[in-house]
């Protein structure tokens, strides 16, 4: 699967109608929770694009082209898209990543992965390291309850 597919179905979730909007520092936050979370939770990951570490957190750079025009503005959801694209596991997955990172604002998510070892390791490695599979399994393998 593509990461343009996960995040189609994180901008499908989002109800910018209701004040529930993803701009494009927030989506590239959440493709990192939903990365880390399938590697620890199915020893898989979600999608095959690399995810870096740059300044303002991890961001995948396929995407950072794909969304950098909308700035810190909310991204439409693209009305084509279909949700059965993606199979129930992979949608539970998303949903619940999510129901619990979603609700905060990009900026508290920049700073949470900030603090993260993924980040940490990749960054201090030098700007627009790859941060790695094994780091984001290892580290989100801590995470779960």
């Amino acid at each position: 699967m593509a990461s343009k597919d996960v995040a189609n179905y994180l901008l499908y979730l989002s109800k910018p109608e209701d004040g529930d909007i993803i701009s494009h520092l927030k989506l590239q936050k959440l493709l990192y929770y939903c990365q880390g979370f399938a590697l620890a939770l199915h020893g898989a990951p979600l999608f095959d694009d690399t995810i870096q570490a740059w300044g303002h957190g991890p961001v995948v750079p396929d995407l950072y082209k794909e969304y950098v025009q909308h700035g810190d503005q909310p991204i439409p959801p693209e009305p084509a898209f279909d949700p059965d694209a993606l199979s129930p596991p992979q949608r539970d997955l998303i949903d619940e990543v999510y129901e619990v990172y979603g609700q905060f604002s990009a900026w508290k998510l920049r700073n949470l992965t900030h603090q993260e070892p993924p980040w940490i390791e990749a960054y201090a490695k030098g700007q627009n390291s790859e941060i790695t599979q094994e780091s984001m399994q290892r580290y989100f393998l801590t995470q779960l309850v």
